[in-house]
């Protein structure tokens, strides 16, 4: 694997991705299904898992695909320490397979500007996480997909506000001392 580009920044965001992964898998083993508000309901880790899907686009601009899958990969070792196994083989399981459609949009759609394809990705993303976890870990889907996909976007939107709001500051800050 190469080196990162920004080595610093790479390895917050992993040991960020990391947390949010075993922050995940460990209050859904505890807590298991909480009310989300709105009458819904979803596993523990909801947001957590939300949070992981910017994290992990960011780590794939910044690390590239292979430090990417590799921090999954330690993610899903370390939750097998911390939570239920089911839990963990869940997590590994949906996280890999939304990773496999993460590269399928984020990556094309990367070109053409990193929220569009942040956005589209995390909402496909999300939505093959949810289902693949929920089934493997034996949550009902029925009961649970809908508080699912309101925790992971309203994480996930909440991060991409702040993320906009974070670069537009840079680019003026940035024009400024250009000036």
């Amino acid at each position: 694997m190469t080196f990162p580009k920004r080595p610093t920044l790479a390895a917050a965001l992993i040991a960020a991705f990391i947390a949010c992964i075993l922050a995940a898998n460990y209050v859904t083993t505890w807590f298991g299904m909480v009310p989300v508000g709105f009458g819904l309901v979803a596993t523990a880790g909801t947001y957590f898992a939300g949070a992981t899907f910017l994290l992990r686009d960011s780590l794939q601009d910044i690390a590239g695909k292979r430090w990417t899958v590799a921090t999954i990969a330690a993610g899903a070792g370390l939750s097998f320490l911390i939570s239920d196994p089911f839990i963990a083989l869940a997590s590994a399981v949906a996280f890999g397979l939304s990773e496999l459609a993460d590269f399928a949009v984020y990556t094309p759609l990367r070109k053409r500007g990193y929220i569009r394809a942040a956005v589209a990705s995390n909402i496909v993303g999300a939505i093959i996480d949810t289902v693949a976890f929920l089934t493997i870990a034996g949550f009902p889907i029925a009961a649970a997909f809908a508080g699912q996909m309101t925790g992971k976007l309203i994480v996930t939107g909440a991060a991409m506000f702040l993320l906009i709001l974070f670069r537009t500051r840079r680019a003026v800050l940035e024009a400024q001392a250009a000036l």
